[in-house]
């Protein structure tokens, strides 16, 4: 992908191109490293897309200080002059690529997750009690009114879901105490 980012560096935003060098905000890299920072726009193809899926990867060619900055104060009548100055510390990076991502890799972990937390729900579907919206306390106190099998899928559920070691706790008392 060609054409132009605007990227968020430093709490400043940049309009970039591949190849392209620039000064920036002291980074707190060593030179020679890449980084990617946060993409907002891409454009130059077309439309430009303002919820990019697109990588932008600079390498950092060097640290820098910036032109000398003078700074004088001065007060008539009462002979008060005085003279400061700075000089910002910048970091050179330079543009290497400005390139997509498939949303489908982006999006693919995500469907996996998603596949793991019905699975708990299945478990106490039969018995008709979700376990991980449940406080401890209310665990603790609603096991004493279920049956034996009720338990023990809840605590099936519980070690398979969040696994809340006081959760747990309770359920496996409420377990001894059925036996």
């Amino acid at each position: 992908m060609t054409g132009y980012a605007i990227i968020s560096l430093g709490g400043k935003q940049y309009r970039v191109q591949e190849g392209e060098r620039l000064l920036v905000d002291r980074l707190k890299m060593d030179e020679g490293k890449t980084l990617e920072p946060r993409v907002l726009l891409v454009g130059g193809n077309g439309a430009p897309d303002l919820a990019p899926s697109a990588t932008v990867t600079a390498r950092i060619v060097g640290h820098e200080l910036g032109d000398k900055i003078r700074i004088g104060k001065y007060k008539k009548r009462t002979g008060y002059k005085r003279h400061n100055g700075h000089r910002s510390r910048l970091t050179r990076i330079e543009i290497e690529s400005i390139g997509g991502k498939s949303k489908a890799a982006v999006a693919k972990p995500k469907a996996e997750k998603a596949e793991e937390k019905p699975a708990a729900k299945v478990e106490t579907a039969a018995t008709g009690i979700d376990v991980s919206s449940m406080t401890i306390a209310a665990i603790s106190e609603a096991a004493a009114g279920w049956s034996k099998s009720e338990v023990e899928a809840a605590l099936a559920a519980e070690q398979s879901g969040k696994a809340r070691k006081g959760a747990i706790a309770a359920l496996e008392s409420a377990r001894e105490e059925k036996s």
